[in-house]
């Protein structure tokens, strides 16, 4: 008998973090090509997948804008670095047989699709997967509401945050051993704890909709796989 799955449709948000592995800057092509064998499994099985892909291990907007950068520009500057993430991503994941295309919310046709949200469900109808590059297009945003935004869009049954924890924590796991993790949170427990699992924004949004947040450890082989047929993996956040 074959995998069933829970979620056919859904938007993976990975970090660009992630993508450093050990590195201190830049992508870790053994990371990237680690994420493209796990998201080519849930392809396998027949899922309808989005990414998100964040700029941090390139440059973060807040940050520039924290050392005197015009707060505008800096997010520019993060939009078009997570354009240059979607690219490799999609590279890694052409060379293993997934057919991926990148649309971004900057038109850049020479590298990318513009984004058009019925030519992006179209693709995930056929079978592609659908990098979705540049955020929203919109400074002061950040790729967390990116993720949700595009999320309700395509009519994703739910959003993976793929992190370095397995799960959310009450404080730092990475630092504080004793942190407890939450297997199950609402929507408002997020935002009242102040726990940092997205932006407030990216939350309040997912909320008006009732979109489930499934945040989980990337590094575990098999976990997207594993939530995508309805296992529990992680902290599910939902009503």
């Amino acid at each position: 008998m074959g995998d069933v799955l829970k979620y056919k449709r859904m938007l993976l948000k990975l970090s660009g973090e992630a993508l450093m592995g050990d590195d201190a800057y830049g992508i870790n092509t053994t990371v990237l090509e680690f994420v493209a064998a796990e998201v080519k499994k849930v392809v396998d099985i027949g899922a309808e997948l989005g990414l998100v892909i964040g700029a941090g291990n390139i440059f973060r907007g807040v940050a520039g804008a924290s050392k005197g950068m015009d707060r505008t520009t800096a997010d520019n500057m993060g939009m078009l670095a997570t354009v240059m993430n979607s690219l490799a991503m999609q590279d890694a994941l052409e060379r293993i047989g997934v057919i991926t295309r990148v649309m971004s919310a900057i038109p850049m046709q020479s590298v990318s699709e513009p984004y058009i949200r019925r030519r992006a469900t179209r693709h995930l109808e056929k079978g592609r997967v659908v990098i979705f590059a540049a955020g929203t297009g919109n400074p002061y945003f950040t790729t967390d509401s990116a993720g949700v935004l595009r999320a309700l869009e395509i009519d994703a049954e739910i959003v993976i945050k793929a992190t370095r924890v397995d799960g959310v924590y009450d404080c730092d796991p990475l630092l504080h051993p004793e942190a407890v993790k939450y297997e199950q949170l609402t929507y408002d427990e997020v935002l009242q704890k102040g726990l940092r699992v997205m932006d407030a924004a990216g939350i309040a949004l997912a909320k008006e909709d009732n979109l489930p947040i499934m945040v989980l450890n990337m590094a575990v082989p098999g976990n997207i796989k594993r939530a995508a047929l309805g296992e529990k993996v992680g902290t599910v956040i939902s009503v």
